[in-house]
This record gives structure tokens, sequence and C-alpha cells, in this order.
């Protein structure tokens, strides 16, 4: 909430559109620990996703779909001094709040990430973890599925996430670097591999390197999520 004294620590705002199926688990990592509120946004679901965050006792609002959008009507809604942005197929690590509460009490950082844990037994995942935390720690540059967290009063200064299509995370967290530290806390978010499993680690790998090439050299976003989706639907190659 952009205006008066926010009166909650914590805020975790979770962005969902059909997520029944693990959105309990990541509204049970949220509410686990005293003084947060877990705030739903729903993109359009046509499925149980709001009942079962409505009966796990998170707040909730249904805004037009757009991961931006919904995760700024999020911030919007929210009373915290702090909030977290929680992907609805990631859980947090236990403790989570004593570390965001932590890390930005001190006034070099303004902004953090978890480590990123993905699910699944497969030898490449732990090759894409390692790829992550790597550049979260050494370039300041985590992404959303490791649950980015900031002070509410410096967020909305800079305006929220862009109303983009994609990137949006990237997009922050650079406007976020110029402002001072961002962060990788040491413990790890868990998060579900379907990305990976559904496209193949090496396909989604180099899509997200081809996302980020054309972000840098300007290409529109709006094109950008075009040949994201067109990419996503070729069948998966065998690896």
């Amino acid at each position: 909430m952009p205006a008066g004294t926010p009166t909650l620590t914590i805020s975790v705002i979770i962005p969902a559109l059909n997520e029944e199926a693990g959105i309990a688990r990541s509204i049970s990592s949220a509410a686990r620990e005293p003084g947060v509120e877990v705030i739903v946004v729903d993109g359009g679901s046509r499925d149980d996703t709001v009942r079962v965050a409505r009966r796990l006792g998170a707040e909730t609002l249904r805004v037009p779909a757009g991961r931006a959008r919904q995760m700024n009507a999020g911030a919007e809604a929210s009373t915290g001094k702090y909030l977290v942005f929680l992907h609805a197929d990631t859980i947090l690590p236990p403790n989570f709040a004593s570390r965001v509460r932590r890390l930005l009490a001190s006034r070099e950082v303004v902004a953090g990430a978890f480590r990123l844990g993905i699910e699944g037994r497969r030898k490449s995942l732990r090759w894409i973890e390692k790829g992550a935390n790597w550049r979260s720690r050494w370039l300041q540059l985590p992404y959303g599925d490791q649950a980015l967290f900031v002070r509410s009063r410096l967020f909305f200064e800079l305006g929220g996430y862009a109303d983009l299509p994609i990137m949006e995370d990237y997009d922050l967290v650079r406007r976020l670097t110029r402002r001072g530290r961002v962060v990788l806390a040491p413990d790890a978010v868990v998060t579900s591999a379907r990305r990976w499993e559904r496209l193949g680690v090496v396909r989604t790998t180099l899509l997200n390197q081809v996302m980020l090439t054309g972000h840098l050299l300007g290409m529109s976003p709006w094109k950008m999520a075009a040949l994201y989706r067109r990419a996503a639907s070729f069948p998966p190659v065998a690896e």
C-alpha cells in the first residue's frame, strides 16, 4: 500500500492462473510464520485456484491476466513493510520471514532473493541451480522464481513492475541494482520442475538466453513473448 504506514512486517504476493494443483503448498509455506499476510492475485483461473486460496486464509484478488499486472495489484493491496513475490509453483524455505527481515535491515541492501532449488533428481537440474545461483550472487541478477523481496517503500518509488508480458522480473532487478545491493539469501526456495520437464532442460535454457539477449538488444517485449509462446508450443526434444 503506497500511502500510509505499513502495519504488517511482510506481505507475500502470489500471482496465479490455474494453479489449484500446487498453490496450497506455496500458500502454506508463506503462512506458517507470524506477522505475514498472504495475497493471491488471480488472473482469471478456470479451476479452483481461488477457492483453495480462500480456504487456506489467503486474501484473494482478481485482475486481468499478466504476471506484472497481478503482482502490482497485490502490492497495492498489501500492508507489509516488506514485499515477497512468490510464484504459485514455488515453496518458501522455513524461517524465510526472519531471513528477509535480517537482510533488509542493512541500509546498503535494497532487495534480495533466495537460492534456487528445483524439484527432481535429474543431474541437469542441479546444473541449472548452480548457474542460477552463481548469476544471482555474483551478477546480482536473481529471477522471479527465486522469490524476490524488497522494501515496499522502494518498490513504489521505482513504480513497481513494468507492465511487460515477459522479463518483468529482470527489468525490476536491474532498476534495483542502481539503488544498492541485491543479495542472495543462503536459504533455497523449491520450485516445480514442470517448465524444464515440459520443454526439456536444453531448450528451456536456450530459450531463456534468447529472451535475455532480445531484452538487452531492445527487442519488443510483445514480440519476445510471442516468440516464447511459439517455441514453447513445439514438442519437447528427448534429452
